[in-house]
């Protein structure tokens, strides 16, 4: 990441429940909007940074909150370190994980980066992330005009504020990505949100035959290269349009 034209601190955040680090990257031009980065289970490792540097070489400031501070700081395992050990800790660290707790994280994150009352951002999401990024869009509407979730988890559960029970309401664009091989979170299990959604003109689901969970990055056995790429592309063209 040393040879790009890009900036990365860590800004420390106030929560209810103890400081959270919030990993902010930066162009060095000319900000086109914020986005806000919601991680999925592994949590904040090299893979992510990786994925905001991309976007900020693309012109956006990226703002991406360490959810699993309650377990340590910048707790992040990548695919090749997938131990025993690490997957029983991640499952505990996603298991104690709740809305409330998000959504408190991602104010605490946008205050600490003078965001709190910026419009016109942005959230990508990936497998839980996906979640966030729904309740986000839903809940500050008048903060995020568009969303991207890749390979979501959770989307349509018995937990209560599921996305899919009120999803028919949303007001700005979403991009859903998914593959058909995914059974970690299949496309089964989302069909009542895919079905609330379906009648939103600015609401775009794409199915990858093949992709399973977790297509997006390249360190991982199941990175899958079209699904990563179309869904790259779509992202930035809906940010590009909606954005700033």
């Amino acid at each position: 990441m040393s040879d790009r034209d890009v900036q990365t601190e860590v800004v420390d955040a106030e929560t209810a429940d103890g400081e959270m680090a919030v990993v902010v990257t930066t162009p060095s031009g000319d900000v086109r909007a914020t986005v806000v980065i919601f991680q999925d289970a592994p949590g904040i490792r090299g893979s992510l940074r990786e994925f905001s540097a991309r976007l900020a070489e693309v012109g956006y400031r990226v703002v991406m909150p360490d959810l699993h501070h309650r377990f340590g700081r910048m707790i992040g395992y990548e695919a090749n370190e997938a131990t025993p050990e690490a997957r029983a800790h991640v499952g505990e660290m996603l298991g104690a994980m709740t809305d409330d707790q998000i959504q408190s994280d991602l104010d605490a994150a946008l205050m600490a980066t003078g965001s709190a009352s910026a419009t016109g951002m942005g959230c990508v999401g990936f497998c839980l992330g996906a979640r966030a990024v729904y309740q986000s869009m839903r809940r500050l509407p008048e903060q995020f005009s568009a969303g991207a979730m890749w390979h979501p988890s959770f989307l349509a559960n018995d937990v209560p504020g599921s996305p899919h029970l009120s999803a028919s309401t949303l007001e700005h664009p979403l991009y859903v990505g998914i593959g058909t091989a995914d059974r970690v979170q299949s496309i089964e299990m989302h069909q009542p949100f895919f079905d609330a959604v379906a009648p939103l003109e600015h609401v775009e689901v794409q199915i990858f035959d093949g992709a399973d969970h977790g297509f997006t990055w390249p360190t991982s056995p199941n990175y899958h290269e079209e699904a990563a790429t179309v869904s790259w592309d779509r992202t930035l063209a809906l940010f590009a349009q909606h954005l700033g």
